[in-house]
């Protein structure tokens, strides 16, 4: 019985390789494809293998492929030997060293990449598509820092920001903001505005009108944590009482928009005023509508002539039921359609830089309610940074 078994095996053995060969010999004279790759071992003669002809579609659907912002290209921006040039630079800041309550925004980046996947077309409110047009757009990637020195982080941040702002300019469009990029930046805690900021004020060789989407100061004093620790000084609390105390704001025409969280203490409003910044708060809707808060942002603004204008935005601006993957959220909230309204009506403004913070989407619900809306006010932003140019040139 046992040698039965045996003499089969064998016998099997010699049939697979008799098939094998006469398979390979038919791939050997089939004309059925454009490419032969030769396969052959160490002591073996070459068997040729004929590659199949690929009928490509060109139809990719926005589900699929690695994730980048709205599908752009890839650039490896910090490598010394990319020279290729841009007008709009998306980079990723996944840093939340400076949160005080929920942690989670260093996955920030990577959530709102995923969530703008279904983004890649025209605009129907500002009438562009920002992917077709005079503005080159590419992703840089995600920012590389130490993730456990708060302050090294910060300056590792503010280098490579500064690195993306000095890329030399595009011939063809080297008269806007005297060639200097446009800078997206996904966050990541709040804290990654003060670097941004002075890499933009750095850039542009002045200071720069901060219009900050929040329903929390981010100017409080860094003696509110705790004076005695070195790493309170800076986090997601106080950017913008840094930013002022550098010269980095304009000074009567910044501004927070969306205040609605509780204050420290009384003398809180005092400080922010102090600093230059004037308050829009979440309630002012009720009072004023949209067009009333739009008005009054442009108010404060001034003149879209001469302003420099960065948006820095925190997602938990808009209520928390509409956005609830934030490390603070706050109720009374805009709405996400209230919230786009207004930051169309900032068009016709000289846009240089924005960004998203605060996006934790571990906390996020199975529907990326917080992440889709987070691509899609940069999808906005980012229209209007085109629709400018196009009338610049």
């Amino acid at each position: 019985m046992i040698a039965f078994i045996f003499n089969s095996l064998v016998l099997s053995g010699s049939l697979a390789v008799v098939a094998a060969h006469a398979g390979h010999d038919h791939l050997h004279h089939s004309n059925d494809a454009i490419g032969q790759i030769p396969l052959s071992g160490p002591n073996e003669m070459p068997v040729i293998f004929n590659r199949p002809i690929l009928e490509k579609d060109g139809y990719i659907p926005s589900f699929a492929g690695i994730s980048t912002f709205a599908h752009l290209p890839y650039l490896q921006c910090w490598e010394e030997d990319a020279n290729e040039d841009y007008d709009i630079a998306v980079i990723g800041a996944p840093y939340d060293i400076g949160v005080t309550f929920r942690t989670g925004a260093r996955f920030g980046p990577s959530g709102i990449r995923e969530g703008s996947k279904r983004i890649k077309g025209y605009n129907n409110e500002l009438h562009v598509n920002p992917f077709k047009s005079w503005a080159k757009a590419v992703d840089c990637g995600d920012i590389p820092f130490e993730p456990f020195d708060s302050e090294q982080a910060m300056a590792q941040i503010e280098s490579h920001a500064k690195y993306i702002l000095s890329r030399p300019a595009r011939p063809t469009h080297s008269k806007l903001n005297n060639g200097i990029p446009r800078l997206i930046t996904l966050g990541g805690d709040h804290t990654i505005l003060l670097p941004v900021l002075r890499a933009m004020r750095e850039a542009h060789g002045r200071p720069i009108s901060v219009i900050h989407f929040d329903s929390h100061l981010d100017t409080w004093a860094p003696e509110i944590y705790n004076v005695k620790a070195k790493g309170s000084k800076y986090n997601h609390g106080n950017p913008l009482y840094h930013a002022s105390k550098e010269g980095l704001t304009t000074n009567g025409t910044s501004l927070h928009v969306g205040i609605r969280s509780s204050l420290y203490d009384k003398d809180d409003i005092a400080r922010d005023e102090a600093l230059g910044y004037r308050m829009i708060k979440a309630n002012d809707i009720f009072t004023l509508g949209v067009d009333g808060i739009s008005e009054r942002i442009k108010e404060i603004l001034g003149s879209p002539d001469d302003a420099l204008v960065y948006l820095s935005i925190d997602i938990d601006v808009i209520d928390p039921s509409m956005a609830p993957a934030t490390g603070t959220p706050e109720t009374g909230g805009f709405l996400t359609r209230e919230m786009r309204y207004i930051l169309r009506s900032l068009y016709g403004y000289n846009i240089v830089g924005m960004d998203v913070v605060e996006v934790a989407p571990a906390y996020d619900t199975q529907a990326q309610l917080t992440t889709f809306l987070a691509a899609d006010l940069i999808y906005e932003t980012m229209s209007m940074m085109v629709k400018y140019g196009e009338q610049k040139h």
